[in-house]
């Protein structure tokens, strides 16, 4: 049975290096995986989309509309954006920071309000968590995608040994410490 994780966020907000994590971990665990970037405009603060999928044997690194057993997202328009994809019964960990786009930049939109509240109003499981400030207590704000990487292994039968020890081979010696704690942070642990 192959599982679909879409990580959807902003340019320059560390999805690579979640998805990379992601898809270490999971061939560690004996798991064929493709893993599948889409580049919107991410060097000026556009979309980014990483597709994850990961099971017995995948064909395809591609997740269709309804698809998604999990959305891990940066920013809540960016998992309103994309909600979708999302298969019934799945669920969106996301972080509850706004990142304004361009249309709301230049004034011509406003930032649509209470965007966890609908998409929960429609029985979407959404996992909304203050990522940025967890991040900043680990020390960096550009923590946020190892705080989401901590937050979506309560949903993953892994222990959280082998999710550290995967952080340890993504990431500088020099940052693994403040990663650790951001991922610890985002699992709800002190």
């Amino acid at each position: 049975m192959t599982k679909n994780i879409m990580i959807v966020g902003v340019g320059g907000q560390g999805s690579l290096l979640a998805s990379k994590l992601l898809g270490h971990l999971l061939l560690t665990e004996g798991y064929d995986v493709k893993v599948s970037e889409v580049h919107g405009m991410s060097q000026r603060g556009g979309s980014v989309v990483t597709y994850v999928r990961f099971g017995e044997k995948v064909y395809s690194p591609i997740i269709d509309k309804g698809e998604a057993d999990f959305i891990v997202s940066f920013e809540k328009l960016e998992a309103a954006r994309y909600v979708e994809y999302l298969k019934e019964g799945g669920r969106i960990v996301v972080n509850v920071q706004e990142i304004d786009p361009m249309p709301v930049i230049t004034g011509a939109a406003e930032y649509p309000s209470d965007l966890i509240g609908k998409m929960q109003s429609k029985g979407i499981q959404v996992d909304a968590m203050d990522c940025l400030g967890l991040a900043e207590e680990a020390g960096s704000a550009k923590a946020v995608n190892i705080v989401l990487m901590g937050r979506l292994s309560r949903y993953f039968d892994i222990p959280v040994e082998k999710w550290q020890k995967a952080i340890e081979e993504c990431v500088p010696p020099k940052f693994a410490e403040l990663n650790h704690k951001a991922f610890s942070l985002g699992r709800g642990e002190k």
